[in-house]
This record gives structure tokens, C-alpha cells and sequence, in this order.
């Protein structure tokens, strides 16, 4: 089968990414350094802005905002995915049923990722609040403040949301906002 992806250069975009079987190793505090570096190290050869995101244990969502002239997250993902797979911890490596082997492929993601072009502001507010709401609609949490692993944090701090933003009320998302 073959994959189409829409691409606009400089455009916005919503990802998912899983790890294979669901593993959960993300909010492990070595993982979350190792994905910090793989951020880090892909952004200072290929820059994107970091919109919004969460992380969770089996599994991320990132907004992005790639430059202008520049439609290439694909190589971005990849570049992440590799780099945090040939770094991780061998106790996931090593662990049959955490980890995929095929072709001389060894990694704990899934092999591929959902994407959605964010088309206006509105989308991209949906979006931006999928993600800081996810780690209750996972049941992790009951308040997205109470997840570290978000950008929400820094939106309270950009006095963008008060720090009771969906701390009281259920908050009802469009079934086709993200590819869980």
C-alpha cells in the first residue's frame, strides 16, 4: 500500500507516534532525556517549531511548524525515531516482545505515524488542546496540569491557559482529531 501525505511547505502539522505493542517506556525519566536529545539533535540540522505536545507512556503527540520552504517531516520523524532507538536503554532492545526485528531492523516504534495538516487557527487550537487534554482522556490524570510531560506548562507560563484549564469540566473532542 502506498502512503500519500499532504505537505505544505511551512505548514503546521499534528502527529501521533506509538511505540511497538504499546510499550510503555516514554515517561521513564532516561526516555524522556533520550527524546530530548533526539529533539535536540534533529532540530539543530533541521529546525521546526515545537507548536505544542505531550508525552505519555506508549505513546506522543507533537504540533509542529516547519520554515518556510520546507515540507520534509518525514525525514524529521526518522531522524527522531533512529537516533532514540539506537540510544534507548538495551533492556527494551533486548525484550522479544517490546521490540520488532525484521530485515536487520531493531527499534520500539511503530513503523510509521499519523499526520494531520493543521487548515486554520481554529484546527490548530483543537489540536493544541487534544494534546494538553490527552493525559485525561487516558485516565493518567485528572487535570492536565498534573501531567509534566507537556507543553501545557509553558502555555500557563505564556498566560495562554490558566492553570485550571479543564481542571473541572469534561472537555468533548471531534472523534476524528487524532489517529490513537
Amino acid at each position: 500500500m502506498r502512503y500519500r501525505r499532504a505537505r505544505v511547505a511551512g505548514g503546521s502539522y499534528f502527529f501521533t507516534l506509538v511505540t511497538f505493542s504499546r510499550a510503555k517506556i516514554l515517561c521513564e525519566p532516561e526516555n524522556i532525556d533520550l527524546l530530548r536529545r533526539a529533539f535536540k539533535y534533529v532540530m539543530e540540522r533541521h529546525p521546526f517549531t515545537i507548536d505544542a505536545h505531550v508525552i505519555l507512556p506508549d505513546h506522543l503527540h507533537f504540533l509542529w511548524t516547519l520554515p518556510d520552504g520546507d515540507a520534509d517531516f518525514s525525514t524529521r520523524w526518522r531522524l527522531i525515531k533512529s537516533y532514540f532507538t539506537k540510544n534507548c536503554h538495551t533492556k527494551y532492545k533486548n525484550n522479544r516482545s517490546r521490540v520488532r526485528k525484521t530485515k536487520k531492523e531493531q527499534t520500539i516504534w511503530q513503523r510509521r505515524f499519523w499526520e494531520h495538516m493543521i487548515r486554520d487557527d481554529r484546527d490548530f487550537t483543537n489540536h493544541v488542546e487534544y494534546i494538553h487534554h490527552n493525559p485525561v482522556k487516558h485516565g493518567l490524570t485528572k487535570s492536565p496540569r498534573d501531567w509534566q510531560h507537556s507543553s501545557f506548562h509553558r502555555y500557563v507560563r505564556d498566560g495562554l491557559y490558566d492553570a485550571d484549564w479543564a481542571a473541572t469540566e469534561p472537555i468533548e473532542f471531534d472523534e476524528n482529531i487524532a489517529g490513537e
